[in-house]
């Protein structure tokens, strides 16, 4: 279907849609753009459905899943407005160089401004209490969280050798399914929506294994699996995935978790630190 005919795609299929479908569809028709940023679960509560009737609407318009439908969606919302600017921020294409490095600065400050203002002290405090205590720390991720999350095992490693990632997916569920109650299993997931990611979190948690998320979205099917959720703040359309943004907002949270490691075991943590150092000198010119 045309992008721009997507809103009026989905009022012509209004007749095939189920009660709770209606529900969904009339919520997305009056709050087009305030959907783009909600996830299923949240879209599903605000609807006073269950996630499973957001995902038959999808499959009703003819749709692979909820993130086709949010691209869709903001396809329909930027030709409707004859937008060019990506939704991060107000750039354009008339923009000097130094107007577009303000706001590029500005955005991603703010991002990082609002994920400090989303810190539960209480929650991080525990998150780091399951880190201090876990015999082993497991970092999943998929695309590009997991590129963060092996930044998280690189940046750990220097101070402490009880932490791994393991990129591949199942293999990521293979060790999952053998965590233990004294292991802890931090996925990182921006939309809180990814099959894998929730696989692993399902998977980790039926073994006994303590699970932390770092996500954009208190409600969604991953965070159902945590022990606890910390959110990051940066706002990422369906267009923008793995925007610059949100890395930083997920990178800043995991320099806290560093940073509270290492002060909580300074002794040990500066040695191995040391270690680590001396250990890649001589590859160093």
């Amino acid at each position: 279907m045309p992008n721009n005919d997507f809103l009026l795609s989905i009022q012509s299929h209004y007749h095939q849609f189920t009660k709770a479908e209606k529900k969904v569809a009339d919520y997305v028709l009056r709050n087009p753009k305030k959907v783009l940023f909600m996830s299923i679960t949240d879209l599903a509560d605000a609807c006073d459905v269950g996630d499973t009737s957001v995902f038959r609407f999808c499959r009703t318009m003819k749709l692979r899943g909820y993130q086709e439908f949010k691209m869709r969606l903001s396809l329909s919302i930027k030709t409707d407005n004859k937008e060019t600017e990506e939704l991060e921020s107000d750039v354009t294409p008339d923009d000097s160089f130094a107007t577009l490095a303000q706001k590029v600065l500005k955005s991603n400050i703010d991002a990082i401004n609002e994920t400090y203002s989303l810190l539960n002290p209480e929650e991080f405090i525990r998150c780091m209490d399951y880190f201090e205590a876990a015999e082993n720390v497991y970092f999943f991720g998929v695309g590009s969280s997991m590129l963060t999350a092996m930044e998280a095992m690189d940046k750990f490693l220097r101070i402490t050798p009880k932490v791994h990632c393991i990129p591949d997916s199942h293999m990521q569920s293979m060790v999952a399914s053998m965590l233990t109650e004294k292991d802890l299993a931090i996925i990182i997931s921006y939309s809180g929506s990814t099959k894998d990611s929730i696989h692993v979190a399902k998977t980790a948690k039926q073994a006994g294994a303590k699970v932390i998320c770092i996500s954009r979205f208190i409600k969604s099917p991953l965070t159902g699996y945590a022990d606890i959720t910390i959110l990051c703040g940066a706002n990422e359309s369906p267009l923008q995935g793995g925007s610059t943004s949100a890395k930083m907002c997920l990178l800043y949270i995991i320099d806290l978790m560093y940073m509270e490691y290492y002060r909580r075991n300074y002794d040990i943590s500066f040695e191995n630190n040391q270690k680590t150092m001396s250990s890649v000198l001589e590859k160093l010119y």
